[in-house]
C-alpha cells in the first residue's frame, strides 16, 4: 500500500480544486463518470408519472416522510437494511430479507429506482450500496435530496401510495464486501488497493474516539476523505462536480484502476464513499464491519493515530 495521506483540509482543497484543474495536464484526462447513477430534481419531476420509476425515501423513522415526501415515494426504514452482527451495528441483513424488503416497495428488475432520504443523503447512499450488493446496480441518488426538491417548490405529498409488490432477481455480489482479515492480509503488501476512511478528521486521527471505538485512530495506511466534503455545502446537498470529486482520490494516490476500500465507523458513512467511487467509475469494495470491528480486535490488527504522516 502507498504512503498514507490525511485530507484534514479536504474542504479547503475541494474549494480550490476548480483553480487547480485549469493547470492539469491535458494528456491525463479524467475518466467518464456514470451519469445514470445521479438524477436531478428536474429529471425526476419529468418521471413522476412513469410506472417504472420507483422513488424511495430512506429514513431513520417515518417523521420526515409523513411530514411531506416526493409524490409517489415509498418509505424505507433504514433499520430494515442494516442489522447487528456479533456486536457490530449496521451490517447487511440476510439476502432473503433484503430481497423481500425491496420487493415490498415495488422494486423489480426493470425498475428505475431513485433514492433520497435522511442524514444529508447518507441513508440513501446506504440503500444504494445495499441494492448494488443485491445485483441491482442501476439505482440512482436524487441530487440534493428532498431539501433541493422542496427549495424549488416542487410538489410534496403526505399520502403513502398503494404499492404492488415487485419481482427482483437477486444476484448477490458478495465480492464487494470484505472483512478485517481480507484487509489485514493486504496491509503493506498490495499497492493496488487504497483504504479510504470516510469519518470526520478528528475521528480519523483519534482525537475523538467515536462511539463504540475501543482503540481510537485508523487502519494503518488509510487515507481520510470525510464523506461530507462531496456535497456543495451544508445547505446545498447536491454532489460536487465529477472533476472536484476525483481530486481527493487523486491526492490519496489512488490510480484510476486501483480498488477503493471504503470504511468508516460502522459502514454507513462509507456507503457514501462507495457511491462516489461507483459514480466515478472506480473499482470499490466495502469493509462493512469498519473501524468499530477493527478496533475491537487484537494487536495483530494494528491501529495508527494522528494524520497518517507521522503527526499525532
Amino acid at each position: 500500500m502507498r504512503k498514507p495521506f490525511s485530507l484534514l483540509a479536504s474542504a479547503a482543497i475541494l474549494a480550490a480544486t476548480a483553480g487547480c484543474l485549469v493547470s492539469m495536464p491535458k494528456t491525463n484526462p479524467l475518466p467518464k463518470w456514470d451519469n445514470s447513477l445521479l438524477v436531478s430534481t428536474e429529471g425526476l419531476a419529468r418521471r413522476l408519472n412513469d410506472p417504472r420509476t420507483v422513488i424511495i425515501h430512506v429514513g431513520r423513522d417515518r417523521a420526515s416522510y409523513d411530514a411531506g415526501h416526493i409524490p409517489g415515494a415509498r418509505f424505507l426504514p433504514l433499520s430494515s437494511i442494516v442489522t447487528e452482527q456479533g456486536g457490530v451495528p449496521n451490517e447487511l441483513p440476510p439476502v432473503e430479507q433484503l430481497e423481500s424488503t425491496f420487493e415490498a416497495l415495488g422494486v423489480s428488475d426493470n425498475s428505475r429506482v431513485v433514492l433520497y432520504g435522511d442524514l444529508a443523503g447518507l441513508a440513501a447512499a446506504r440503500a444504494f450500496f445495499t441494492l448494488d450488493y443485491l445485483g441491482k446496480t442501476d439505482a440512482a441518488l436524487l441530487d440534493g435530496g428532498l431539501e433541493r426538491w422542496r427549495s424549488e417548490n416542487n410538489p410534496v405529498s403526505t399520502e403513502a401510495p398503494s404499492v404492488r409488490p415487485g419481482a427482483l432477481t437477486v444476484r448477490a455480489r458478495r465480492d464487494i464486501v470484505v472483512n478485517a482479515d481480507w484487509v489485514r492480509e493486504r496491509l503493506g503488501n498490495d499497492s493496488t488497493i487504497v483504504l479510504i476512511d470516510a469519518r470526520p478528521p478528528a475521528e480519523f486521527t483519534g482525537d475523538t474516539p467515536g462511539e463504540g471505538i475501543t482503540r481510537p485512530g485508523h487502519i494503518p495506511g488509510a487515507h481520510n476523505i470525510f464523506w461530507r466534503t462531496a456535497l456543495v455545502s451544508d445547505q446545498d446537498l447536491r454532489l460536487r462536480s465529477p472533476e472536484v470529486l476525483h481530486a481527493p482520490f487523486t491526492l490519496a494516490d489512488a490510480a484510476l484502476g486501483d480498488t477503493i476500500v471504503a470504511y468508516c465507523r460502522t459502514g454507513v458513512q462509507a456507503s457514501h464513499i462507495y457511491y462516489q467511487a461507483r459514480y466515478l467509475r472506480r473499482p470499490v469494495v466495502m469493509y462493512d464491519g469498519s473501524f468499530i470491528d477493527w478496533s475491537r480486535r487484537g494487536e495483530e490488527y494494528p491501529v495508527e493515530r494522528g494524520t497518517g504522516e507521522g503527526g499525532q
